[in-house]
């Protein structure tokens, strides 16, 4: 085990003598360069490293990195040392370029010997499939989710079994029925499930207990486990008073969400702000919702929507009166185009009919021994038919046996598992669509204006929960800005990292508000106004109302995961959205206010707040 930058790393493998070609031509000796090879275990990522005997002319690196968490590394030692230790081998590290999207970049890099380098790496989450050929000198190639192969490596000394067995210890790895020289690797870390099972035995825990004994959620491999752990946490009406220390369950939350890092330290290049003054919150008044004659006023004698930035203004300031709802909500939801005429939704909607029961047929028409072979897709309906029979069933529109509304729910779910078979279904989401089906009353309209909503959510359902991490650490950097001291308080509870938060994030308060509640919020957050991520301004807004009965009660991290949980239900969504609002308009009127992340806080050159 090294120690390096707070990082723990492990080497899990290392082979000798593997060899890459830096060009097609193989024969040519020149191109012919020796190394190392490493699956490295940094903390909870994995990592694959190659590491070179010699220097060659062009050097490439291959950097392949979604956030501080998640890196592979293959590296190139010199010539001179080529057994260099890895610690220091790993020091390129620090002059990578961090990107966001799985990429990679070439670029001139030397080591201190002013010689050339040759190296690649990459996350074994990134990784799609390994061709494996074994005839004469064997060699690997890999192939990530975005479609790139890396160059093959060759096992001159032989190794590559020994290599993929250590590999199958970290992640799953299955021939392809196509093609026996191709094994597909499967995202479910081994490693991680191995660590997560252990936690499951803590029968101190209410939480992990709750999850276990629910089978439902344990059917779902790798992140999406920690997905649904933490969404049907929060579920139970109360915690059990006799749990770890909180200190303990902070850390278990940390290690369930890896890579999630709030950066609390003073940085170079950063003013570091520890007190600011954002001056007065103003008043925000709300108004009536859009009813059926303003909308009419909106729409020109073809039927397009005109001067949409004020008719989203009145839908953020009122929402829609119910009876608006199905047709505005298409809108809202991209489904029809704001510029489009009667005719052109029309022809939409039936081409839109047509591809929606073309992807329907595909799963229906699959024979049961068909299914029995695919085990992603029986999966899939397992989950489906179990979520679908406890979502929204005090709804009329859902309660009863053998509900329509419930087998159109199913139909719509299964659908989509064939529009984007890679994520397939992930608990939480009957929960977004049940809304939506509400209000459409039809399956068609439905199915597409969900598809509009998954597109803006998917990062939530996502393996790496990406979404998940990046609204956690942009949630508590806005709380940190507007309330330090509340925020400190937080942190001293082991709560900076707002977990309390994840329901609300993850199905955007579906469980939190009364039903027709969530109907107003959700058209309030499709109007993008008045900037791009306000459900974390509403986020805020709720913790605003409730900090100082947490503080003067002097809740520890336990109490104060309880009295989250139990405002579900409790919660004024017009008083909600009048704040959020104002918090908005607050920041917005600062003078001093610091510059954001870019993803979720722009201001323009008049001042106004595009983006949070």
């Amino acid at each position: 085990t090294y120690t390096y930058f707070f990082f723990v790393l492990q080497v899990l493998f290392e082979h000798e003598g593997v060899f890459i070609h830096s060009s097609p031509d193989e024969s040519e000796g020149q191109d012919l360069i020796s190394g190392f090879l490493r699956i490295i275990d940094k903390v909870w990522v994995l990592s694959v490293a190659l590491f070179l005997a010699r220097g060659q002319p062009d050097f490439c690196l291959f950097d392949c990195v979604k956030d501080s968490s998640s890196v592979v590394e293959w590296t190139q030692s010199s010539e001179d040392n080529p057994h260099r230790p890895i610690d220091h081998q790993l020091s390129y590290e620090t002059e990578w370029d961090m990107i966001n999207a799985v990429s990679f970049r070439r670029k001139v890099h030397a080591h201190g010997d002013g010689k050339q380098l040759w190296a690649f790496s990459f996350n074994v989450c990134d990784l799609r499939s390994i061709t494996v050929k074994c005839e004469g000198w064997s060699y690997i190639t890999f192939r990530l989710k975005d479609g790139t192969a890396l160059p093959a490596i060759h096992f001159h000394q032989g190794g590559s079994t020994a290599f993929l067995d250590s590999l199958r210890k970290s992640v799953q790895i299955n021939e392809s029925p196509d093609d026996e020289s191709v094994l597909i690797v499967s995202t479910y870390s081994k490693t991680f499930s191995q660590s997560f099972e252990n936690l499951l035995d803590d029968t101190n825990y209410g939480f992990v207990q709750k999850f276990k004994k629910d089978p439902y959620t344990t059917t779902l491999g790798g992140f999406s486990k920690v997905t649904n752990y933490l969404f049907d946490a929060f579920r139970a009406p109360e915690l059990e008073c006799h749990q770890r220390p909180a200190e303990e369950v902070a850390d278990l939350l940390g290690e369930l969400i890896p890579g999630l890092e709030i950066n609390q330290q003073e940085e170079p290049g950063f003013e570091v702000i520890t007190r600011l003054d954002l001056g007065p919150r103003p008043e925000v008044q709300r108004r009536g919702p859009v009813t059926m004659e303003e909308w009419a006023k909106y729409q020109d004698s073809e039927g397009r929507i005109t001067n949409v930035p004020h008719l989203k203004d009145l839908i953020l300031k009122g929402g829609l009166c119910h009876a608006l709802r199905r047709e505005a909500w298409k809108f809202l939801l991209c489904y029809f185009p704001w510029n489009s005429t009667h005719e052109e939704r029309k022809l939409l909607q039936k081409r839109k009919t047509d591809e929606y029961f073309r992807m329907k047929l595909q799963w229906k028409s699959v024979s049961e021994e068909q299914e029995r072979r695919n085990s992603r897709l029986r999966d899939y309906r397992s989950l489906i038919e179990k979520d679908v029979n406890r979502t929204d069933r005090n709804n009329k529109f859902y309660e009863g046996l053998d509900n329509p509304g419930l087998i159109l729910l199913h139909d719509i779910l299964m659908t989509y598992c064939m529009y984007d078979f890679d994520l397939g279904y992930v608990q939480g989401m009957s929960d977004l669509l049940s809304p939506i089906l509400f209000v459409m009353e039809n399956e068609v309209d439905a199915f597409w204006c969900f598809v509009s909503f998954m597109d803006e959510v998917h990062e939530n359902f996502e393996e790496q929960m990406q979404g998940m991490k990046t609204q956690l650490i942009q949630l508590s950097t806005l709380l940190r800005l507007l309330d330090l001291a509340f925020w400190n308080y937080l942190e001293a509870q082991d709560s900076g990292y707002l977990y309390f938060c994840f329901r609300w994030l993850l199905i955007r308060f579906k469980r939190e508000l009364h039903f027709q509640d969530v109907l107003r919020l959700w058209e309030v957050l499709w109007t993008r106004l008045p900037c791009q991520n306000f459900h974390l301004l509403v986020c805020c807004a709720i913790l605003d109302s409730e900090k100082q009965k947490i503080m003067d009660r002097k809740y520890g991290f336990n109490e104060i995961l309880k009295h989250i949980n139990e405002l579900s239900m409790k919660l004024d969504i017009e008083e909600i959205l009048s704040k959020s609002e104002a918090i908005c308009m607050q920041i917005k009127n600062c003078k001093v206010c610091p510059k954001l992340d870019c993803k979720y806080w722009e201001t323009t050159h008049n001042g106004s707040l595009q983006d949070v």
